[in-house]
């Protein structure tokens, strides 16, 4: 049951804000009593959130070292082959870098200088042959360390190295790379800082309540910063994620805390007490935030779910975010607010509600022709996404600049695309010894000379010495070097193709052969994580649904939304495909971005969303008329989601202005995403669907006069 009072002014849509509502139940989703708890205690809270704030801003200075880029997938085979040439050989194939000097031919000395300088990396040792190309000559200085420990080796390697050698490989180029993201991570927050605090400016006017959506942001980032720090002591976690971690929190936390604000002014422009207020906006704006916070962490946390240690660690660190964010805004906020009262009233915003009203109309009054452009904007922008073409990664998109990015280009350059990365055939024939026995090594020959007329092999290498067999003589290998680059179609092809050969080679029963190295671990990346994606999708799908249909009190709106944003990250795909793989970028989309993308933007998508229909929602119970409600409800949400889509937007082109390749192509991703929901999806395609559907959008079975 409603209970409302009108004010005695004018009563029409362009001034909406006259009618005081005793909420219902359903927007209850945070307690009364935990909100006056919070404003009892609001001096403890936000001094426990500044603590919060300078020890995640300390972890956060330090977590750079304990994070590492893998693609490792455990169970599959190029993880097998990794094992044994670890266990066997003494290799880490993340953990090995490659020394590059200008030589015509590896001379005995420049062998011993190199050989004492591996030793500066523990467990480090120069692992045969010594190869020489195109006027340089290259050598493995191989490790039994992981890539997070043989990283921060890579400044001792330099340092014992002659004049003029210079060091590439996995952990010095994860070394190296550490300085770009974090440069990158300074140039995102210099766009999507000033960005922000502009739009603010524009949408509260000059107040103080202009900086609670940073404060909000500080807390969401170095909060989840310092639990990221934690995490990394007990799992691997990739080096992308503080820029993940830092753009995507500035960005839900300044768009959540912009809503809660506005609506608290509201609050206080009707007369309510400043407590009142707090209250009343934790019941409202708060229970919005939650539902968005908690669509957008359902995808995110469904990455767990994913078999593949990379995407999980994305997925962790972006789960954090939004469950920060909903507990900064559910406690910090509230303080916040009260602390600050009528002092967040500003002077001076700019007042967008006419525009809105007029546009609601023309929309109410045409929804057919508005529902038939804005989706047919959408499949034309869908349709370039059936030529996805997707890498596990791409040495030719790596940031100029780097030593160890000028060395591997060099060597790249002289030795082919394929040097640094070559296929690792492993065979373990069982037994001691049994390695060059003749069934097994003509079996080895078999293969090998298969491979050497494999089109894409550039080169073949085998022998019965070391490094191509160990020193029990139980274990061979073959190596391959192809003409391309390891996350290249052509290099993934050749590991399906020696794969195939292993029963053609026609080895002796009780051997075993595995195809490793770089593109293998690339081919089963792939394999194993769109494997994954259709249940990733299915779940996603359906767990939103069902929190929609608890936020909405509805049937028909959680369907709605779910295939609408279904079609808005089509577009999205489809738009990356011509931007990228047609346009400026690298021929291939890199293969976590379309899942981290679904996973974000499905959340991402839902806030606009929910922001908009929670107050269609008020207004229908409000009014009881459905076009009214709609109308009502656009010129409610007009101005400060389109001024929270804004600020995302402009938060994340910050990853866009990287050198980063991939984060260059999730930041637009992610804008792309918010732009088409806050413009096409919100502002045409909800409310016309919404005005044909009429009374049926608010259908629940077994509640009466619903539909």
């Amino acid at each position: 049951m409603l209970r409302f009072c009108v004010d005695r002014g004018r009563s029409d849509s362009r001034n909406p804000l006259i009618v005081h509502v005793e909420a219902p139940r359903y927007l209850h989703p945070v307690p009364e009593a935990l909100t006056r708890a919070i404003l009892r205690h609001r001096v403890a809270v936000v001094a426990a959130w500044a603590a919060v704030v300078v020890v995640g801003g300390l972890a956060a200075a330090v977590l750079p070292a304990r994070l590492a880029t893998t693609f490792d997938v455990p169970g599959t085979e190029a993880q097998r082959a990794q094992q044994v040439l670890l266990r066997v050989f003494r290799e880490s194939q993340d953990g090995s870098f490659t020394v590059v000097v200008r030589a015509r031919r590896p001379t005995p000395a420049l062998r011993r200088e190199l050989a004492v300088a591996a030793r500066a990396v523990p467990t480090g040792h120069l692992a045969p042959p010594f190869q020489a190309s195109g006027g340089i000559a290259f050598v493995e200085v191989a490790t039994k360390l992981n890539l997070q420990h043989a990283k921060g080796w890579t400044e001792a390697l330099r340092r014992a190295l002659p004049p003029g050698a210079l060091v590439t490989g996995q952990p010095a180029l994860q070394h190296d790379l550490e300085y770009v993201l974090s440069g990158d991570l300074r140039r995102g927050e210099a766009i999507a800082v000033p960005a922000a605090l502009l739009i603010l400016l524009l949408v509260l006017g000059v107040s103080a309540a202009v900086l609670v959506p940073f404060a909000v942001a500080a807390a969401t980032v170095t909060g989840t910063l310092g639990i990221v720090w934690l995490l990394a002591h007990a799992v691997t976690l990739v080096s992308l994620v503080p820029n993940l971690v830092e753009l995507v929190g500035i960005g839900l936390a300044i768009d959540y805390s912009l809503l809660v604000v506005m609506r608290f002014r509201e609050e206080l422009e009707r007369g309510a007490e400043v407590d009142d207020a707090v209250v009343r906006t934790a019941s409202t704006a708060g229970r919005a935030v939650l539902v968005s916070g908690t669509t957008v962490a359902i995808g995110l946390a469904l990455l767990l779910l994913v078999p593949v240690p990379f995407i999980r660690s994305l997925g962790i660190a972006g789960l954090l975010v939004p469950v920060l964010a909903i507990a900064v805004a559910a406690t910090l906020q509230p303080a916040l607010l009260s602390l600050l009262g009528r002092r967040a009233l500003g002077h001076g915003p700019v007042r967008t509600e006419a525009f809105w009203d007029r546009y609601a109309a023309a929309v109410m009054r045409r929804p057919v022709p508005f529902l038939a452009v804005g989706t047919a904007v959408l499949v034309a922008a869908a349709i370039p996404a059936l030529w996805l073409a997707l890498t596990p990664g791409s040495f030719r998109t790596l940031p100029t600049g780097p030593q160890s990015v000028t060395a591997l280009r060099l060597m790249t350059s002289r030795a082919g695309a394929g040097a640094l990365t070559p296929v690792q055939v492993v065979v373990d024939s069982g037994r001691p010894g049994s390695a060059l026995s003749p069934p097994v090594h003509a079996a080895v020959e078999r293969l090998a000379d298969i491979a050497f007329h494999d089109r894409e092999a550039y080169v073949t290498a085998l022998g019965p010495k070391p490094p191509y067999v160990d020193a029990t003589r139980r274990y061979a290998r073959v190596l391959v070097v192809g003409r391309h680059e390891y996350g290249d179609p052509a290099s993934r092809a050749l590991v399906g193709r020696l794969r195939a050969d292993v029963r053609a080679a026609r080895f002796p029963e009780g051997t075993r052969v595995l195809v490793g190295g770089a593109p293998a671990q690339g081919k089963d990346f792939l394999d194993r994580t769109y494997g994954a994606f259709p249940w990733l999708v299915a779940g996603v799908l359906a767990l939103t649904l069902v929190v929609l249909l608890r936020g909405f009190r509805s049937v028909v709106l959680p369907v709605k939304a779910v295939l609408l944003n279904v079609l808005s990250v089509a577009a999205v795909y489809g738009l990356l495909v011509a931007i990228f793989q047609w346009g400026v970028g690298d021929p291939q989309i890199e293969a976590w971005i379309p899942i981290f993308l679904f996973a974000l933007l499905f959340g991402l998508s839902m806030d606009y969303e929910v922001f908009l229909v929670t107050r269609m929602r008020e207004a229908w119970e409000e009014l009881g008329d459905n076009r009214r409600a709609v109308s009502l409800g656009l010129v409610r949400s007009g101005r400060v989601v389109t001024a929270a889509a804004a600020i995302m937007v402009a938060t994340f082109m910050g990853f866009a202005a990287g050198r980063i390749e991939g984060l260059r192509q999730f930041g637009v991703g992610l804008a792309l995403g918010v732009l088409i929901d806050a413009t096409i999806v919100r502002a045409v395609l909800v409310p016309s669907a919404m005005a044909l559907l009429g009374r049926w959008n608010w259908w629940l079975p077994g509640r009466r006069g619903e539909a």
